[in-house]
């Protein structure tokens, strides 16, 4: 073994990992040859949304990999006392407001997201050695945005939010199985529009902080965040004002 360490405990943490059996201190990529680089006097946006949108078009135009989904965001929650959780959902909607997703106010995330509503998204595009992490507060949107968007959803999705009852344990996927063919029964079979429930609603993100990220093979990352600065009068600017945002290079 080419390292020693010289006190116990890290013997055995060290042994404990060699045990898994994967060389990970090996595992490494080329993020790029510096031929993308972030700097402060390039940057044309002077708000996080504008940037946003340019990075996203771009992962788009250029993502021909037909399982990724370059929507993909992880939603990070805490419950007031602060115990974190974590889970991938996708990006519906997004604009100067914010980002827009839906789920369950009777999931975990929602339960969530109603005692703090204080969160973080991130997006990551290995394509492009980019990547993007939000913080923010969640509200609710209006129940007709949420309306327009459920009835814009494939038939067999609609019965599948219907028939759940997000994060409660269930006896077996037949049990799930079950009931989504009872909501078809009721609603498709009869020609009937299945509903969209109270619970499933749609969240807007209103971001404090939009960070930047631009990977480099050297490791020495680019990173710019945006960062939601209060006015004069103590009132926050328009999420389209630039004066609303200060841009700040982080160390990587």
């Amino acid at each position: 073994m080419r390292v020693v360490f010289t006190t116990l405990e890290r013997s055995f943490v060290f042994s404990r990992h060699a045990m898994i059996g994967a060389n990970l201190a090996d595992l490494r990529r080329p993020y790029g040859d510096k031929t993308v680089i972030l700097r402060e006097d390039q940057i044309k946006f002077k708000e996080p949304m504008g940037m946003f949108d340019s990075w996203f078009k771009e992962v788009q135009a250029i993502s021909s990999v037909s399982y990724e989904e370059v929507n993909a965001m992880s939603l990070s929650t805490a419950t007031r006392d602060g115990k974190p959780s974590c889970r991938y959902v996708l990006l519906k909607a997004y604009s100067q407001a914010g980002f827009t997703f839906y789920s369950s106010t009777n999931s975990r995330k929602g339960k969530e997201m109603k005692d703090n509503p204080h969160i973080c998204l991130t997006f990551y595009w290995p394509s492009m050695n980019r990547m993007v992490r939000v913080e923010g507060v969640t509200e609710i949107i209006s129940e007709k945005e949420a309306d327009i968007y459920w009835n814009s959803r494939p038939i067999q999705s609609q019965a599948s939010a219907y028939a759940s009852q997000q994060s409660s344990v269930v006896p077996s996927r037949e049990y799930l199985e079950e009931r989504v063919a009872a909501v078809r029964k009721d609603f498709f079979e009869k020609g009937l529009p299945i509903p969209r429930p109270n619970t499933w609603v749609g969240y807007l993100v209103k971001p404090t902080e939009v960070e930047f990220w631009q990977g480099q093979s050297d490791r020495l990352h680019d990173r710019l965040k945006f960062r939601r600065c209060q006015t004069d009068n103590e009132q926050e600017g328009a999420p389209d004002d630039a004066s609303a945002w200060v841009i700040e290079r982080l160390s990587p």
